[in-house]
Order: C-alpha cells, then structure tokens, then sequence
C-alpha cells in the first residue's frame, strides 16, 4: 500500500478471484464456475456486425440489447439495465441502496464480493448466518431493516430459494429493496422475475456468464420496477455511462436468439451434474443438493484444502475457501463429461493414495 492510499479504503479486503492458470491446456479448471462449452456461433455474427463503429463510442443506453433483454422476459425496456457484468449491477444495487444508516443484509456463506462492495460504499451490514443444513430461512430476515441481497441458487452451496419464499420476504417489507443474485438459476433454479410484475421493491440480477457461455465477454443485467431501474440509472451515468462496449453488446444479442443452444448447454451440465454426484457419494463423499453449474462436495475421509492440494497436484483445478464453516468442503464446476470423468478418477487415486 502506498502511502498516498486514501484511508476510507485502508481496511478494504478486494475479492478474491479463482485461479486462471497462464497455461490453460496444463489445467482441467473446474474452480470458478465458467461454462465449459463455447457461446454461441451467432454471437460471433453479430460482433462483425458492429465493428464498423468502433470509433464512436457504445450506446450509453444499451437500447438494442435492452430490448432483446426485454423481449426475453417478457418486461418493458425501461425495467432492464445492462451492465459490465452481473458484479456491475451488484456494485451499484449497494451504492444505490445502502448506506452507513440503511444495512446490507446477506447471509454468512455467500459470493464473496458482498462484503467487498458493502466495505466499498461504506454501508452499514448485518451477516445472517445460514442454517446448520446450509439453507437460507427467509424467517431470520423478516422483521429486520436493510436491503435484503440473496444469492439464489447460493454460491458456494448451490442450494436454491423457492420463488414462493422469496416471494414471502418481498412482501413482508414493501418499503425495503429485496436483490435477488441469480447468476445460476438456469441450472435448474427457480427465477423471481415473474415477481417484478408484481412489486416494485425486488431487483433480480443475472448473468451472460454461466449458462450463455460469456463469461470472458463481461455482460450482465438487472429487472426490476422503472423506478429501480432510474435509481440505478443515475449510479450508472454517474460512474460510467459507457459501461458495455458495442462487440459485447452486439454479441449479448446474438447470444439471446440462440436461446436453444443455451438451453441444450444447461440440460447437458446437469446431466454431467447427476453423474459426477452420483460418483461421489458411491466414494462416500457428501454433497450439497445444487441447482448451479457446481456442486459443493466434503468427504470424513479427506480435509477439504488437503483434497484441493491433491487434486491440484494431478493438475485439476478446484475452489477450497479457509472461512471455518466451509473449510472441509470444495467447490468443485460441472464441465464436460471428459472432465468429469477425469476428475471422479483422480478423485478415486486420491483416496486410494490416502489410505
């Protein structure tokens, strides 16, 4: 740290990504939950189509995504903002929404740039710890005051909220914003947006990058009511007004009128998923019931960072957090059936090997 660092931001603890190893081909990468397919063929299409314009600055305004975004699902364009991925809108749902007197409520084991972007803004927090199980009870938030932010399914455990739950905790407070983060419902998740229809206190944030395949293309996008939507609006023009580049924009429409190659991707990892935890629990391992693209796996017979180290040792790469909960468990990314079968093999060596 030098010493001109503003001291607002002295105690700040940045996010932590998962390791990108420089060589890719020496790695299988299942650490940090991207899709193991390409995106789709006419995302490539539509990207040649705006490079003529690349001189001019994007569209502040997103107009010809917003609209296909819109179309999607089903809602006006002025309910939809799109942003420079999913951490984008996140960032500005905590400057818009908390503060150092309005808390950001979200649970114990969650994504980890919560408390990155609530340290960040100054806002005032309370931690809802999860239930012994791991679950979310929409209970321990009822009553209290903040902006309530939900990861669903939950990264790192992959368990997701009924909409019905949801739902219940939206109405509950209509006077306190509710952010559901649902970067993995496509993987048999149950999405809230049908509730923005009906309140105008739920903000429901998604991502390019999971089941459309985009990660590296940083694309994301908030539904919600038109006055949240302005609110976020003014942090936006405020921030950065040009904040999707125009290949990216036109590759997000490309992408969304190939919703069928999406679909395909989805049902594939979650065939891969039933087969890779059916692997595990005949090795004995226990695993989370998930509804994302990764499941969350422990086992008595092995520590969770010692089975991280092993298996990074047979060069495949998976996610082991130190925080005390969660210490004996791995995040592990459903890829190709290839890889999955690799990495229940080596996961049979480990375990030979340890005993």
């Amino acid at each position: 740290m030098s010493k001109f660092f503003s001291n607002k931001h002295s105690s700040l603890t940045p996010y932590v990504p998962g390791e990108q190893p420089s060589d890719l081909s020496e790695f299988i990468k299942l650490n940090t939950n991207e899709s193991p397919f390409p995106p789709s063929s006419k995302a490539v299409e539509y990207a040649l189509s705006s490079t003529r314009s690349l001189n001019l600055y994007s569209d502040p305004e997103s107009v010809a995504l917003s609209d296909a975004l819109a179309k999607t699902y089903g809602v006006e364009r002025n309910m939809v903002l799109a942003t420079n991925g999913s951490d984008e809108i996140l960032n500005f749902a905590f400057m818009a929404f908390t503060d150092s007197v309005n808390p950001a409520l979200y649970a114990d084991i969650t994504y980890g740039f919560y408390p990155v972007f609530s340290s960040l803004n100054g806002s005032k927090v309370e931690i809802i710890p999860l239930r012994d199980d791991f679950t979310l009870s929409v209970d321990d938030y009822i009553g209290k005051k903040g902006t309530v932010f939900i990861a669903n399914p939950n990264a790192p455990t992959g368990i997701c909220v009924p909409v019905s739950e949801i739902e219940r905790l939206v109405k509950s407070d209509r006077d306190r914003v509710v952010v559901v983060d649902e970067a993995y419902v496509d993987f048999g998740g149950e999405s809230a947006i049908e509730l923005v229809h009906k309140y105008d206190n739920i903000l429901v944030c998604q991502t390019f990058s999971k089941s459309r395949s985009f990660a590296g293309g940083r694309l994301g996008y908030g539904i919600g009511s038109p006055a949240l939507i302005s609110d976020l609006n003014t942090v936006k023009y405020s921030t950065n007004p040009y904040n999707i580049n125009s290949m990216t924009s036109s590759m997000g429409i490309g992408i969304l009128k190939d919703e069928e190659y999406t679909i395909k991707n989805c049902k594939t990892i979650m065939e891969n998923r039933s087969f890779t935890v059916k692997g595990l629990e005949e090795m004995g391992f226990k695993v989370l019931p998930s509804s994302a693209n990764f499941i969350f796996v422990s086992s008595d017979k092995i520590e969770g960072g010692e089975y991280y180290r092993k298996l990074k040792e047979k060069k495949i790469l998976v996610r082991h957090f130190d925080k005390e909960k969660i210490a004996p468990w791995c995040r592990v990314s459903i890829g190709t059936k290839e890889q999955m079968e690799a990495y229940l093999e080596a996961t049979k060596e480990i375990l030979e090997e340890k005993a």
